[in-house]
Protein backbone atom coordinates (compact mmCIF):
# COMPACT_ATOMS: atom_id res chain seq x y z
CA UNK A 1 0.00 0.00 0.00
CA UNK A 2 1.37 3.41 -0.38
CA UNK A 3 2.54 5.29 2.24
CA UNK A 4 -0.65 8.40 1.57
CA UNK A 5 -3.03 5.15 2.31
CA UNK A 6 -1.02 3.88 5.15
CA UNK A 7 -1.17 7.62 6.54
CA UNK A 8 -4.84 6.77 6.11
CA UNK A 9 -5.35 4.04 7.81
CA UNK A 10 -3.96 5.29 10.86
CA UNK A 11 -7.42 7.46 11.03
CA UNK A 12 -11.01 6.38 11.23
CA UNK A 13 -12.24 3.94 8.82
CA UNK A 14 -14.79 1.34 7.62
CA UNK A 15 -14.71 -1.40 5.25
CA UNK A 16 -16.05 -1.56 1.42
CA UNK A 17 -15.61 -3.91 -1.70
CA UNK A 18 -13.18 -2.60 -4.11
CA UNK A 19 -13.23 -2.37 -7.87
CA UNK A 20 -9.82 -4.79 -7.70
CA UNK A 21 -10.29 -8.34 -7.59
CA UNK A 22 -12.97 -8.44 -5.28
CA UNK A 23 -10.37 -7.10 -2.79
CA UNK A 24 -12.51 -5.51 0.77
CA UNK A 25 -10.61 -2.39 0.85
CA UNK A 26 -10.52 0.19 4.50
CA UNK A 27 -12.27 3.33 3.46
CA UNK A 28 -10.78 5.89 5.07
CA UNK A 29 -13.36 8.62 6.76
CA UNK A 30 -10.86 11.21 6.99
CA UNK A 31 -7.98 13.33 4.65
CA UNK A 32 -4.05 13.11 5.67
CA UNK A 33 -4.03 16.52 6.66
CA UNK A 34 -6.94 19.47 7.13
CA UNK A 35 -8.23 22.58 4.71
CA UNK A 36 -5.76 25.69 5.00
CA UNK A 37 -7.66 28.39 6.67
CA UNK A 38 -8.18 31.17 3.33
CA UNK A 39 -8.65 33.91 6.17
CA UNK A 40 -5.81 35.52 4.97
CA UNK A 41 -6.22 35.47 1.60
CA UNK A 42 -8.26 38.15 -0.52
CA UNK A 43 -9.86 36.86 -3.63
CA UNK A 44 -11.25 40.44 -4.29
CA UNK A 45 -7.84 41.04 -5.63
CA UNK A 46 -7.81 38.95 -8.03
CA UNK A 47 -11.76 39.02 -9.07
CA UNK A 48 -12.09 43.04 -9.06
CA UNK A 49 -10.91 43.02 -13.01
CA UNK A 50 -13.59 40.24 -13.52
CA UNK A 51 -17.23 41.37 -13.23
CA UNK A 52 -19.19 39.94 -15.64
CA UNK A 53 -16.55 38.08 -17.00
CA UNK A 54 -16.00 33.93 -17.91
CA UNK A 55 -13.70 32.46 -15.39
CA UNK A 56 -12.22 29.20 -16.93
CA UNK A 57 -9.45 31.29 -18.05
CA UNK A 58 -8.58 32.91 -14.51
CA UNK A 59 -5.54 31.07 -12.23
CA UNK A 60 -6.48 31.36 -9.43
CA UNK A 61 -4.60 30.39 -5.97
CA UNK A 62 -4.35 27.15 -4.69
CA UNK A 63 -5.64 27.99 -1.25
CA UNK A 64 -8.76 28.18 -3.44
CA UNK A 65 -8.75 24.65 -4.24
CA UNK A 66 -9.83 21.23 -2.76
CA UNK A 67 -7.93 18.53 -3.22
CA UNK A 68 -9.96 17.02 -6.13
CA UNK A 69 -10.11 17.40 -9.63
CA UNK A 70 -13.28 18.37 -11.50
CA UNK A 71 -13.03 14.81 -12.94
CA UNK A 72 -12.75 13.22 -9.63
CA UNK A 73 -15.78 15.69 -8.44
CA UNK A 74 -18.56 14.82 -11.27
CA UNK A 75 -17.70 11.35 -10.28
CA UNK A 76 -19.70 12.42 -7.31
CA UNK A 77 -22.91 12.32 -9.29
CA UNK A 78 -22.43 8.45 -8.77
CA UNK A 79 -22.64 8.50 -5.20
CA UNK A 80 -26.40 7.38 -4.60
CA UNK A 81 -26.40 4.98 -7.39
CA UNK A 82 -28.46 2.76 -5.53
CA UNK A 83 -31.82 5.15 -7.22
CA UNK A 84 -30.50 4.00 -10.45
CA UNK A 85 -30.76 0.41 -9.71
CA UNK A 86 -34.29 0.70 -7.87
CA UNK A 87 -35.29 2.35 -11.04
CA UNK A 88 -34.41 -0.31 -13.31
CA UNK A 89 -36.11 -2.81 -11.04
CA UNK A 90 -39.57 -1.00 -11.16
CA UNK A 91 -42.52 -1.93 -13.71
CA UNK A 92 -44.25 1.17 -13.42
CA UNK A 93 -42.89 4.28 -15.62
CA UNK A 94 -43.70 6.80 -13.39
CA UNK A 95 -42.18 5.12 -10.45
CA UNK A 96 -39.23 4.57 -12.31
CA UNK A 97 -39.43 8.32 -13.32
CA UNK A 98 -39.51 9.39 -9.69
CA UNK A 99 -36.45 7.58 -8.59
CA UNK A 100 -34.36 9.07 -11.92
CA UNK A 101 -35.34 12.31 -10.51
CA UNK A 102 -34.38 11.68 -6.95
CA UNK A 103 -31.10 10.54 -8.59
CA UNK A 104 -30.90 13.71 -10.30
CA UNK A 105 -31.27 15.64 -7.64
CA UNK A 106 -28.90 13.57 -5.59
CA UNK A 107 -26.83 14.30 -8.20
CA UNK A 108 -26.26 18.11 -6.96
CA UNK A 109 -26.38 17.23 -3.41
CA UNK A 110 -22.62 16.83 -2.54
CA UNK A 111 -21.89 20.50 -3.55
CA UNK A 112 -24.10 21.60 -0.74
CA UNK A 113 -21.12 23.98 1.63
CA UNK A 114 -18.76 22.85 -0.88
CA UNK A 115 -17.14 26.44 -1.42
CA UNK A 116 -13.47 24.86 -2.42
CA UNK A 117 -12.91 24.72 -6.25
CA UNK A 118 -11.99 21.65 -7.76
CA UNK A 119 -8.55 22.02 -9.64
CA UNK A 120 -9.03 21.78 -13.48
CA UNK A 121 -8.25 18.83 -15.29
CA UNK A 122 -5.87 19.49 -17.70
CA UNK A 123 -6.22 18.18 -21.30
CA UNK A 124 -6.19 14.31 -21.75
CA UNK A 125 -6.69 13.78 -17.77
CA UNK A 126 -8.95 11.08 -17.07
CA UNK A 127 -10.20 9.35 -13.87
CA UNK A 128 -11.41 6.25 -13.00
CA UNK A 129 -13.70 4.68 -10.53
CA UNK A 130 -15.12 0.89 -9.95
CA UNK A 131 -16.88 0.43 -7.14
CA UNK A 132 -18.11 -3.03 -6.43
CA UNK A 133 -20.61 -2.41 -3.78
CA UNK A 134 -22.40 0.01 -5.52
CA UNK A 135 -22.75 -1.76 -8.62
CA UNK A 136 -21.08 0.76 -11.35
CA UNK A 137 -17.67 1.57 -13.04
CA UNK A 138 -17.00 5.00 -14.42
CA UNK A 139 -14.16 6.11 -16.75
CA UNK A 140 -14.04 10.10 -17.33
CA UNK A 141 -11.82 12.25 -19.60
CA UNK A 142 -10.99 16.25 -20.30
CA UNK A 143 -11.28 16.31 -23.66
CA UNK A 144 -11.29 20.44 -24.58
CA UNK A 145 -9.55 22.78 -22.76
CA UNK A 146 -10.76 25.98 -24.19
CA UNK A 147 -13.24 25.98 -23.52
CA UNK A 148 -12.93 23.40 -20.46
CA UNK A 149 -15.24 20.09 -21.41
CA UNK A 150 -15.28 17.31 -19.35
CA UNK A 151 -16.99 14.10 -20.37
CA UNK A 152 -17.69 11.19 -18.78
CA UNK A 153 -19.40 7.48 -18.93
CA UNK A 154 -20.84 4.53 -16.11
CA UNK A 155 -22.16 1.45 -16.43
CA UNK A 156 -23.82 -0.75 -14.35
CA UNK A 157 -22.05 -4.16 -13.44
CA UNK A 158 -25.01 -5.99 -14.03
CA UNK A 159 -25.52 -4.62 -17.16
CA UNK A 160 -28.67 -2.67 -15.92
CA UNK A 161 -28.00 1.42 -16.99
CA UNK A 162 -25.46 3.41 -18.68
CA UNK A 163 -25.11 6.97 -17.62
CA UNK A 164 -22.92 9.47 -19.65
CA UNK A 165 -22.67 13.08 -20.25
CA UNK A 166 -20.63 15.77 -20.92
CA UNK A 167 -20.19 18.85 -18.72
CA UNK A 168 -18.96 22.50 -19.75
CA UNK A 169 -18.91 24.55 -16.46
CA UNK A 170 -19.30 28.49 -17.69
CA UNK A 171 -18.37 30.25 -14.47
CA UNK A 172 -19.37 34.16 -14.09
CA UNK A 173 -18.05 36.24 -11.04
CA UNK A 174 -21.01 39.06 -10.37
CA UNK A 175 -19.51 41.24 -7.63
CA UNK A 176 -20.55 39.13 -4.50
CA UNK A 177 -21.26 35.97 -6.09
CA UNK A 178 -20.10 33.33 -8.44
CA UNK A 179 -22.35 31.61 -10.79
CA UNK A 180 -21.75 28.37 -12.34
CA UNK A 181 -23.94 27.03 -15.35
CA UNK A 182 -23.09 23.47 -15.67
CA UNK A 183 -23.63 23.57 -19.77
CA UNK A 184 -24.23 20.04 -21.10
CA UNK A 185 -26.39 16.85 -21.24
CA UNK A 186 -26.70 14.33 -18.73
CA UNK A 187 -27.84 10.80 -20.11
CA UNK A 188 -29.45 7.73 -18.56
CA UNK A 189 -30.20 4.85 -20.20
CA UNK A 190 -32.34 1.91 -18.27
CA UNK A 191 -31.07 -0.85 -20.20
CA UNK A 192 -33.83 -3.65 -19.35
CA UNK A 193 -36.57 -0.74 -19.93
CA UNK A 194 -35.21 0.41 -23.57
CA UNK A 195 -35.86 3.89 -21.73
CA UNK A 196 -33.16 7.36 -22.19
CA UNK A 197 -33.69 10.02 -19.86
CA UNK A 198 -32.10 13.49 -20.38
CA UNK A 199 -31.65 16.33 -17.87
CA UNK A 200 -29.34 19.45 -17.57
CA UNK A 201 -28.19 20.28 -14.00
CA UNK A 202 -29.25 23.77 -12.09
CA UNK A 203 -26.84 26.37 -11.83
CA UNK A 204 -25.29 27.06 -8.82
CA UNK A 205 -24.35 30.46 -7.01
CA UNK A 206 -21.67 30.65 -4.29
CA UNK A 207 -22.50 34.20 -2.65
CA UNK A 208 -20.12 36.17 -0.49
CA UNK A 209 -17.49 35.29 -2.36
CA UNK A 210 -15.67 39.01 -1.34
CA UNK A 211 -16.58 39.33 2.56
CA UNK A 212 -19.29 37.29 4.47
CA UNK A 213 -19.91 33.44 5.15
CA UNK A 214 -19.85 31.88 2.14
CA UNK A 215 -23.00 29.83 1.05
CA UNK A 216 -24.05 27.82 -1.92
CA UNK A 217 -27.65 27.81 -3.61
CA UNK A 218 -28.85 26.10 -6.75
CA UNK A 219 -31.63 27.62 -8.73
CA UNK A 220 -33.00 27.33 -12.25
CA UNK A 221 -35.35 24.83 -13.76
CA UNK A 222 -34.33 21.09 -14.11
CA UNK A 223 -36.55 19.24 -17.16
CA UNK A 224 -35.80 15.16 -17.27
CA UNK A 225 -37.19 14.02 -20.19
CA UNK A 226 -37.94 10.13 -20.86
CA UNK A 227 -37.34 9.94 -24.59
CA UNK A 228 -39.73 6.25 -24.86
CA UNK A 229 -42.83 7.52 -23.12
CA UNK A 230 -42.91 10.96 -23.27
CA UNK A 231 -43.32 11.39 -19.67
CA UNK A 232 -41.41 14.80 -18.65
CA UNK A 233 -40.36 15.57 -15.35
CA UNK A 234 -39.88 19.43 -14.54
CA UNK A 235 -38.19 20.33 -11.34
CA UNK A 236 -37.82 23.92 -10.07
CA UNK A 237 -34.58 24.38 -7.89
CA UNK A 238 -35.74 27.76 -6.14
CA UNK A 239 -33.54 30.86 -5.53
CA UNK A 240 -33.61 31.28 -1.57
CA UNK A 241 -36.40 34.59 -1.64
CA UNK A 242 -36.03 37.26 0.57
CA UNK A 243 -36.78 35.65 4.13
CA UNK A 244 -35.15 32.43 3.12
CA UNK A 245 -38.35 30.51 2.67
CA UNK A 246 -37.58 28.92 -0.45
CA UNK A 247 -33.94 28.01 0.78
CA UNK A 248 -32.42 24.71 -1.10
CA UNK A 249 -36.30 24.12 -2.20
CA UNK A 250 -37.14 21.70 -4.86
CA UNK A 251 -40.34 21.13 -5.95
CA UNK A 252 -42.35 19.65 -9.46
CA UNK A 253 -44.35 17.35 -11.29
CA UNK A 254 -44.37 14.68 -13.50
CA UNK A 255 -46.27 14.91 -16.39
CA UNK A 256 -47.10 12.75 -19.68
CA UNK A 257 -46.69 13.37 -22.91
CA UNK A 258 -50.27 15.16 -22.82
CA UNK A 259 -48.82 17.71 -20.04
CA UNK A 260 -51.07 15.58 -17.67
CA UNK A 261 -50.20 15.62 -14.12
CA UNK A 262 -49.19 12.32 -12.34
CA UNK A 263 -47.84 13.32 -9.32
CA UNK A 264 -45.68 16.03 -7.59
CA UNK A 265 -42.71 16.02 -6.05
CA UNK A 266 -41.25 18.13 -3.78
CA UNK A 267 -38.27 18.63 -0.73
CA UNK A 268 -34.84 19.88 -0.75
CA UNK A 269 -31.51 19.20 -2.62
CA UNK A 270 -29.66 19.49 0.20
CA UNK A 271 -31.87 16.97 2.17
CA UNK A 272 -34.58 14.66 0.81
CA UNK A 273 -37.41 14.39 -2.05
CA UNK A 274 -40.56 13.50 -1.12
CA UNK A 275 -43.38 12.65 -3.94
CA UNK A 276 -47.01 13.05 -3.21
CA UNK A 277 -50.72 13.24 -5.87
CA UNK A 278 -51.21 16.28 -7.32
CA UNK A 279 -53.93 16.98 -5.82
CA UNK A 280 -52.61 16.91 -2.21
CA UNK A 281 -49.68 18.89 -3.08
CA UNK A 282 -51.78 21.63 -5.02
CA UNK A 283 -54.18 22.22 -1.93
CA UNK A 284 -50.85 22.00 0.47
CA UNK A 285 -49.09 24.72 -1.52
CA UNK A 286 -52.55 27.05 -1.95
CA UNK A 287 -52.81 27.31 2.12
CA UNK A 288 -48.93 27.80 1.94
CA UNK A 289 -48.59 30.75 -0.01
CA UNK A 290 -51.53 32.11 1.71
CA UNK A 291 -49.65 32.01 5.04
CA UNK A 292 -46.21 33.25 3.37
CA UNK A 293 -48.51 36.41 1.99
CA UNK A 294 -49.64 37.07 5.70
CA UNK A 295 -45.97 36.94 7.35
CA UNK A 296 -44.88 39.14 4.38
CA UNK A 297 -47.30 42.33 5.07
CA UNK A 298 -46.52 41.96 8.76
CA UNK A 299 -42.75 41.92 8.22
CA UNK A 300 -42.44 44.89 5.65
CA UNK A 301 -39.12 44.60 4.51
CA UNK A 302 -37.96 47.07 2.19
CA UNK A 303 -36.19 46.14 -1.00
CA UNK A 304 -32.64 48.34 0.52
CA UNK A 305 -32.64 45.89 3.11
CA UNK A 306 -32.44 42.53 1.24
CA UNK A 307 -28.37 41.42 1.58
CA UNK A 308 -25.54 38.88 0.44
CA UNK A 309 -26.18 37.12 3.46
CA UNK A 310 -27.27 33.34 3.93
CA UNK A 311 -30.96 33.65 5.32
CA UNK A 312 -32.35 31.01 7.80
CA UNK A 313 -34.94 29.11 6.50
CA UNK A 314 -38.14 29.26 8.44
CA UNK A 315 -37.41 25.78 9.06
CA UNK A 316 -34.47 23.17 8.31
CA UNK A 317 -36.19 20.50 7.65
CA UNK A 318 -38.74 20.11 4.89
CA UNK A 319 -42.06 19.99 6.41
CA UNK A 320 -44.12 16.23 5.10
CA UNK A 321 -47.19 16.58 3.22
CA UNK A 322 -49.75 13.86 4.77
CA UNK A 323 -49.60 10.17 2.33
CA UNK A 324 -46.07 11.37 1.13
CA UNK A 325 -43.80 9.07 0.30
CA UNK A 326 -39.72 9.58 0.84
CA UNK A 327 -37.83 8.64 -2.43
CA UNK A 328 -34.24 9.95 -0.88
CA UNK A 329 -32.68 10.70 1.44
CA UNK A 330 -29.20 12.35 1.86
CA UNK A 331 -26.26 10.03 4.33
CA UNK A 332 -24.77 12.00 6.68
CA UNK A 333 -21.36 13.45 6.84
CA UNK A 334 -18.53 12.10 8.64
CA UNK A 335 -18.28 14.29 11.58
CA UNK A 336 -15.02 16.07 10.81
CA UNK A 337 -16.52 17.01 7.17
CA UNK A 338 -16.13 20.86 8.26
CA UNK A 339 -12.12 20.64 9.02
CA UNK A 340 -12.08 18.16 5.54
CA UNK A 341 -13.46 20.50 3.13
CA UNK A 342 -16.60 19.59 3.82
CA UNK A 343 -16.28 16.42 1.66
CA UNK A 344 -18.71 13.52 2.02
CA UNK A 345 -18.28 10.03 2.66
CA UNK A 346 -17.54 9.48 -0.82
CA UNK A 347 -15.54 12.37 -1.74
CA UNK A 348 -13.18 10.95 1.14
CA UNK A 349 -12.25 8.06 -0.97
CA UNK A 350 -11.93 9.29 -4.54
CA UNK A 351 -7.96 9.69 -4.56
CA UNK A 352 -7.47 6.88 -2.61
CA UNK A 353 -4.46 4.84 -4.49
CA UNK A 354 -2.52 1.52 -3.58
CA UNK A 355 0.10 -0.20 -5.23
CA UNK A 356 -2.15 -2.59 -6.94
CA UNK A 357 -4.18 0.27 -8.59
CA UNK A 358 -1.00 2.09 -8.93
CA UNK A 359 -0.08 -0.61 -11.40
CA UNK A 360 -3.32 -0.64 -13.34
CA UNK A 361 -4.36 2.92 -13.84
CA UNK A 362 -3.61 4.77 -17.22
CA UNK A 363 -0.71 7.48 -16.01
CA UNK A 364 -3.23 10.43 -16.97
CA UNK A 365 -5.30 9.32 -13.93
CA UNK A 366 -6.42 12.11 -11.48
CA UNK A 367 -4.68 10.27 -8.60
CA UNK A 368 -0.89 10.81 -9.98
CA UNK A 369 -1.69 14.30 -10.35
CA UNK A 370 1.47 16.01 -7.91
CA UNK A 371 -0.35 19.03 -7.28
CA UNK A 372 -3.95 17.52 -6.18
CA UNK A 373 -1.84 15.07 -4.12
CA UNK A 374 0.51 17.57 -2.44
CA UNK A 375 -2.97 19.54 -1.42
CA UNK A 376 -4.21 16.63 -0.02
CA UNK A 377 -1.09 16.07 2.12
CA UNK A 378 -1.21 19.41 3.48
CA UNK A 379 1.84 20.98 1.48
CA UNK A 380 0.18 23.97 0.05
CA UNK A 381 3.63 25.25 -1.04
CA UNK A 382 4.70 22.28 -2.86
CA UNK A 383 0.63 22.16 -4.26
CA UNK A 384 1.10 25.50 -5.31
CA UNK A 385 4.72 24.59 -7.14
CA UNK A 386 3.16 21.63 -8.86
CA UNK A 387 -0.16 23.43 -10.10
CA UNK A 388 2.14 26.23 -11.58
CA UNK A 389 4.61 24.21 -13.21
CA UNK A 390 1.73 21.59 -15.02
CA UNK A 391 -0.22 24.53 -16.22
CA UNK A 392 2.95 25.83 -17.99
CA UNK A 393 3.99 22.23 -19.11
CA UNK A 394 0.21 22.64 -20.94
CA UNK A 395 0.91 25.58 -22.15
CA UNK A 396 3.79 24.74 -23.51
CA UNK A 397 2.26 22.10 -25.04
CA UNK A 398 -0.44 23.35 -26.92
CA UNK A 399 2.16 26.07 -28.09
CA UNK A 400 4.03 23.67 -30.03
CA UNK A 401 1.17 21.65 -31.04
CA UNK A 402 0.20 24.61 -32.82
CA UNK A 403 3.63 25.28 -34.52
CA UNK A 404 3.15 21.42 -36.48
CA UNK A 405 -0.35 22.34 -36.61
CA UNK A 406 -0.85 19.22 -34.86
CA UNK A 407 -4.88 18.49 -33.91
CA UNK A 408 -5.14 17.00 -30.17
CA UNK A 409 -6.73 13.21 -30.02
CA UNK A 410 -9.07 12.59 -27.52
CA UNK A 411 -8.51 8.85 -26.20
CA UNK A 412 -11.25 7.49 -24.91
CA UNK A 413 -14.25 9.62 -26.22
CA UNK A 414 -15.42 11.38 -29.55
CA UNK A 415 -17.85 14.36 -30.54
CA UNK A 416 -20.98 13.62 -31.71
CA UNK A 417 -24.90 14.35 -31.45
CA UNK A 418 -26.59 12.73 -28.30
CA UNK A 419 -28.96 9.73 -30.09
CA UNK A 420 -31.48 11.08 -28.14
CA UNK A 421 -32.09 14.85 -27.94
CA UNK A 422 -29.50 15.56 -30.58
CA UNK A 423 -27.47 17.94 -28.83
CA UNK A 424 -23.72 18.09 -29.16
CA UNK A 425 -22.12 15.88 -26.84
CA UNK A 426 -18.98 13.60 -26.12
CA UNK A 427 -19.57 9.81 -26.69
CA UNK A 428 -17.98 6.98 -25.63
CA UNK A 429 -15.45 5.37 -27.57
CA UNK A 430 -15.31 1.85 -26.11
CA UNK A 431 -12.14 0.15 -25.63
CA UNK A 432 -10.66 1.71 -21.46
CA UNK A 433 -11.30 -1.13 -19.83
CA UNK A 434 -9.22 -3.42 -22.15
CA UNK A 435 -6.23 -2.11 -19.87
CA UNK A 436 -4.16 -0.85 -22.96
CA UNK A 437 -2.86 2.46 -22.10
CA UNK A 438 0.21 2.18 -25.11
CA UNK A 439 0.89 6.14 -26.49
CA UNK A 440 -0.77 8.05 -23.79
CA UNK A 441 -0.10 11.73 -23.56
CA UNK A 442 2.74 12.90 -20.50
CA UNK A 443 0.74 15.30 -18.94
CA UNK A 444 2.15 15.13 -15.28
Amino acid sequence: MSSVFLKKKKQSEELYHGGFNNIIYLKPTSLPSPMFSRNDFSIWSILRKCIGMELSKITMPVIFNEPLSFLQRLTEYMEHTYLIHKASSLSDPVERMQCVAAFAVSAVASQWERTGKPFNPLLGETYELVRDDLGFRLISEQVSHHPPISAFHAEGLNNDFIFHGSIYPKLKFWGKSVEAEPKGTITLELLEHNEAYTWTNPTCCVHNIIVGKLWIEQYGTMEITNHKTGDKCVLNFKPCGLFGKELHKVEGYIQDKSKKKLCALYGKWTECLYSVDTATFDAFKKNDKKNTEEKKNSKQMSASEESDEMPMPDSESVFVIPSSVLLWRIAPRPPNSAQMYNFTNFAMVLNEIDKEMETVIPKTDCRLRPDIRAMENGEIDQASEEKKRLEEKQRAARKNRSKSEEDWKTRWFHQGPNPYNGAQDWLYSGSYWDRNYSNLPDIY
